[in-house]
Formats: C-alpha cells, structure tokens, sequence
C-alpha cells in the first residue's frame, strides 16, 4: 500500500443515508489498513456530480481506487432512472480508462425505507460492501 491513497466521492443529497454509507466505507477502509491520511472524501451536492469528482480524484497519481456512495430514491416521474443510468455508464466508463478501481455505492432505491434498510439496516450497509469490493480489486 506504501503512499497510495483511496478516494471517496460521496453526494450530501440525502444526508441521512450518505452518511451512514460514508461512516460503513471508512470503517471498512481502516479495518484494511488505510488511515485517514491516506483516504481523502470529497463531497458532492448530488448523485449526478459523481463520476466528475470520482475523475478528479482517480486522475491524482496517489490515488490507486475511488469509492463512490450516493443514495437515488425515485419520485414521481422518471428522474431518477436518467441519473443512475447517466452515472453508472459514467463510472464504468471512468473504471476502464483509468485502469483503477471505481466502487459503485450508489443506492437505486424505490423508497427511502429501502434506502435506509441498504445503509446499515436490514440489507446491511453499501457503503460498506462497495469499500470491500474496491479493496477485493486492489489485491
């Protein structure tokens, strides 16, 4: 691991559940061995802003992997379905030019209660899982 850095994108649109994603991806981050010195988060307004703050962070060469958490619960129209597929095609396509691995934590719930229930509850906590799965790559 040596001087590389992770990083974090995480939206601060639906705080209540981005929080709970971002406090599972760091706990599981140091349980792995990387301190806060070597984890830099950067926070976003929303899910959209992601795969540009997840380029700005993956393109510093320290940065061996980025984790992303956001949280997309659907309204009344078809809003959401335009972002999560905008931003998952985004962080693909990020993931394959960089080489690097790119965590996609970003919840596509149906309700808040879903939401809640994949950050830390029931279903256990994304933030957490998308954290082990950019480490699994890392190895």
């Amino acid at each position: 691991m040596g001087d590389h850095c992770i990083g974090v994108a995480v939206s601060t649109y639906n705080s209540n559940i981005t929080e709970r994603l971002l406090e599972g991806a760091l706990q599981t981050l140091r349980e792995a061995g990387w301190d806060e010195a070597r984890t830099i988060v950067q926070q976003v307004p929303g899910a959209w802003e992601l795969p540009l703050a997840a380029r700005r962070l993956i393109h510093q060469p320290e940065l061996v992997a980025v984790v992303t958490l956001g949280a997309v619960i659907r309204g009344e129209t078809t809003h959401d379905q335009h972002i999560n597929r905008a931003v998952s095609q985004a962080l693909m396509a990020l993931m394959m030019e960089t080489g690097k691995p790119v965590g996609f934590g970003l919840l596509t719930c149906n309700t808040l209660e879903q939401a809640i229930h994949r950050a830390g509850g029931n279903v256990g906590n994304k933030g957490r899982e998308t954290a082990e799965a950019v480490l699994a790559m890392l190895q």
